[in-house]
């Protein structure tokens, strides 16, 4: 169906960041291969070369040389660059959700939230917020483990849309959801989110008592890259812990990362060219993985894991202009094959970020809604 109007001027500006983003990198990849410095003279035949020094440059010892593989000043001032670059664009993203909160979403009610600090072994602590639904007495509730989007480089469990929609979510299907605020890439690379998701959800077993959970309905929720690591856990508990998870809620999750299963009609509807699609998703991959080859491994694409059995049941919702949506369709067909019970819903005339507009869209209503009746499973 067509896509709603809200989404008209969003979509405009949307297409001319992405071409902005595509003709920066152009630009600066030129820039690396131009032989004249600013004033139009011919650089340095050394600033041309490559940071290794000349094969006579270290034949005298020099304490002050660089030893092999050690950064160059050149090298450190990128890497300084790059993450005030990253820094400024996280806080303008913050930033942006907050406003985005403000206007078209719809504020979280007040709930009692407690935090935790999970250790990892091998890799950084990780912190867990648990929202807490009002109860009499202190019967356990069930619990989900839930985890944000933003496609593995921004977000976070303080981000205000966030931190409204698991508070909005307690209520409603009065369950616990105890939010893992993972580490971002590129500072953290893969597997170190998928190990913290692990840690977090050995602890909530753990301390289920303490935290007022019942460990017997305890389920994962994941957004977008959220989502590919609430079903990258699903197989870790599996092949490791095999605690007893009862429901997995995905929502626009990606599931390969190879980009094997992307949907480019979705973009192409929404007259956004296929090449710009395919760069911001190997954007994403880049970022979130140390090798290209990691795209294959299971726990980084769940889709390509060689068996889902035994996993919890799922519930998928995905956009119709979400050119993630062959991800979902992939991914419940492939937990069907298995056995799982799986179902993917549509949803129509919406693109990928529809949760977050409940304040003013219909569908992200309803899209609310949905997610608190699959939570609301956890009762039974």
């Amino acid at each position: 169906m067509p896509l709603d109007p809200f989404f008209e001027e969003r979509l405009r500006v949307h297409r001319r960041y992405m071409f902005d983003q595509a003709l920066g990198s152009v630009r600066s990849r030129l820039a690396a291969l131009w032989p004249f410095d600013r004033g139009g003279t011919a650089a340095p035949a050394a600033a041309k070369a490559s940071d290794k020094p000349a094969p006579d440059a270290t034949s005298h010892a020099d304490p002050t040389a660089l030893k092999p593989g050690a950064a160059t000043p050149h090298a450190e001032h990128r890497s300084r660059s790059r993450a005030r670059a990253r820094a400024r664009h996280r806080r303008a993203a913050i930033a942006w959700d907050r406003t985005e909160l403000r206007t078209v979403g719809t504020p979280g009610p007040e709930v009692r939230t407690t935090e935790h600090e999970v250790a990892v072994p091998g890799h950084p602590s990780v912190r867990v917020r648990i929202y807490h639904p009002p109860v009499v007495g202190d019967a356990p509730v069930p619990a989900v483990l839930a985890f944000f989007g933003g496609a593995f480089r921004i977000g976070g469990i303080d981000y205000p849309t966030t931190d409204a929609a698991y508070r909005r979510r307690c209520i409603d299907a009065h369950v616990a959801i105890a939010a893992v605020n993972y580490a971002l890439a590129p500072e953290h690379r893969w597997p170190v989110q998928v190990e913290q998701a692990y840690a977090a959800l050995d602890w909530l077993f753990g301390a289920a008592g303490e935290v007022g959970v019942d460990a017997d309905r305890v389920g994962l929720l994941g957004v977008s890259a959220g989502g590919n690591i609430a079903a990258a856990l699903t197989l870790v508990n599996r092949d490791r812990a095999r605690h007893p998870l009862r429901l997995q809620v995905l929502e626009v999750p990606v599931v390969d990362l190879t980009g094997a299963h992307l949907d480019l009609r979705a973009t192409r509807a929404l007259r956004i060219p296929s090449f710009l699609a395919l760069r911001e998703l190997r954007s994403v991959a880049r970022t979130y993985l140390p090798r290209a080859q990691d795209a294959r491994d299971a726990y980084a694409s769940p889709l390509r894991a060689a068996s889902h059995e035994g996993l919890p049941p799922a519930v998928i919702l995905t956009a119709e202009y979400d050119p993630l949506r062959g991800d979902g369709d992939a991914y419940g067909a492939a937990l069907r094959a298995a056995g799982v019970d799986a179902s993917v819903v549509r949803y129509q005339g919406v693109t990928h970020d529809t949760p977050i507009f409940t304040g003013v869209l219909p569908a992200a209503r309803r899209w609310h809604d949905d997610v608190v009746t699959a939570l609301r499973r956890l009762h039974a």
